[in-house]
């Protein structure tokens, strides 16, 4: 994939003034199911986050969320494809950076995105299509674990079809 992304860390020096960590680029790579590439850039293993933890966000294993944490991914979803439809106990900011994308719910309604477009995510079944049959479509996720919604006291459980 070309367009690399370029992450910038910064933190502190052991004075408390502000430093840059890193400053490095990233490519996206694609996910086994074959419908995106995407490429993890930062995480964090607790909501609020410990700004003392100096590990490299982007090198902790995680799945699609981090239990307890947050996540930022960028997302290339590939020229007509479509992801498994999927339910995350997260609340998810979807921000469309290139292309067009459609959201779908598991009740068949749906909806096009487009460039600038924010997909806020509260935990429903959906799946992600793009339409296009030649262009990507380049989404930024920030992802923050969310209680999950009840139905009569009883929370759904997540969903994650193949």
């Amino acid at each position: 994939m070309e367009n690399n992304i370029r992450r910038i860390v910064t933190g502190h020096h052991k004075d408390g003034t502000a430093i840059f960590v890193s400053d490095q680029e990233f490519e996206t790579a694609v996910i086994p199911s074959g419908d995106a590439a995407m490429v993890t850039l930062w995480t964090t293993t607790s909501v609020p986050a410990d700004l003392n933890d100096d590990t490299d966000g982007a090198v902790k294993d995680v799945g699609t969320t981090l239990k307890g944490g947050s996540v930022i991914r960028i997302v290339d979803m590939l020229p007509g494809a479509s992801s498994p439809l999927h339910r995350t106990d997260s609340i998810d900011y979807g921000i469309v950076l290139s292309g067009t994308i459609a959201l779908e719910l598991d009740n068949e309604e749906m909806r096009t995105a487009t460039q600038g477009t924010v997909i806020v995510q509260r935990g429903t079944i959906h799946k992600w299509r793009n339409p296009s049959p030649t262009e990507v479509c380049r989404i930024v996720f920030v992802l923050t674990e969310a209680k999950p919604f009840e139905v009569n006291g009883s929370p759904l459980p997540e969903v994650m079809e193949h």
